[in-house]
């Protein structure tokens, strides 16, 4: 394997965070929420970047700044929200000041945020082709390393296209049989790290009540819902949040020894790294005690 390849592996590790609380909670909370995760002994912070989401590169930075050693990583860095010379010097610039932790991970988006800010939707492969080509012919910012980029991918034209034009793929949304196949896609070097949603609770039909209502807004946008339809899904499952099926396979349900076995599955299925989404009622919850109780389970490593 690349050395490339091999060193997003290492800064990713295993087992990682992800979390769209920190979209609305103020700054200091995310410092504090941030180092707590760090502690707990995840190796990686994700965060997304929607369409009313905190600027990724501010975000990213406040992150580093809040951290000593563990990677960040953006879930996804939007196409639609700057340009491509923007977004090379954006990254580049955080790889230069913080060499080795940062991993940039870059996506089309949907159409709802593609509209938003004035774009037409369409042709999301051909575009995001062409938006690499100008992100690598744009005048280089130096830097002590290059950014380590993978892109947000479900077909299978995507995954192909993060195989070729960056060290891998980032997968949201996704059952182990998708990680099987997106495997399959990429081959052996490329990278495969795979967003995990987990609901925890004792009891199993409230824990799949919460992933439901979470889940219903994702199933009304084609991508993912096109997705699960091509995993076998039909359109009655993909519909009001889906069926049981659906949920019980996109997401980890129950208590933590649930959510552990399922990362082990998308492990033993291609993934390289798996990180866990909390999910909760409150969306403005890091649901902080729950991660802990997931590292513990997951034998992470502590720091400090």
């Amino acid at each position: 394997m690349g050395a490339d390849h091999e060193a997003v592996r290492a800064r990713l590790g295993r087992v990682g965070a992800w979390t769209f609380a920190f979209d609305v909670r103020p700054a200091s909370r995310i410092r504090e929420d941030a180092a707590a995760i760090e502690a707990m002994g995840y190796s990686a912070l994700w965060i997304p970047e929607g369409a009313s989401s905190r600027d990724v590169f501010a975000h990213l930075s406040l992150l580093l700044d809040a951290t000593q050693r563990m990677g960040v990583a953006s879930g996804i860095a939007n196409v639609t929200a700057r340009q491509p010379e923007v977004m090379s010097a954006g990254f580049r610039t955080l790889a230069d000041d913080r060499p080795g932790r940062v991993v940039a991970g870059i996506g089309i988006g949907h159409e709802y945020s593609t509209e938003s800010r004035g774009y037409e939707w369409g042709r999301p492969l051909a575009r995001m082709r062409a938006y690499l080509d100008r992100m690598d012919a744009a005048t280089a910012v130096p830097t002590r390393e290059e950014p380590h980029r993978l892109l947000a991918a479900l077909g299978d034209g995507m995954l192909r296209l993060s195989a070729e034009r960056a060290l891998g793929a980032h997968s949201y949304f996704v059952p182990v049989s998708h990680t099987a196949r997106a495997r399959a896609v990429l081959g052996a070097d490329p990278v495969l790290a795979v967003e995990q949603g987990v609901a925890l609770s004792a009891d199993l039909n409230e824990a799949r009540r919460v992933a439901k209502d979470w889940a219903r807004g994702y199933l009304g946008l084609p991508n993912y819902a096109n997705n699960l339809r091509r995993l076998g899904f039909d359109d009655e499952e993909v519909e009001d949040g889906g069926s049981n099926a659906l949920i019980d396979a996109t997401f980890a349900l129950g208590g933590v020894d649930a959510a552990v076995v399922r990362v082990r599955e998308h492990l033993e299925a291609g993934a390289d790294h798996v990180c866990l989404q909390v999910i909760a009622d409150d969306e403005t919850d890091a649901c902080i005690p729950q991660l802990r109780d997931l590292a513990a389970a997951l034998s992470l490593s502590p720091v400090g």
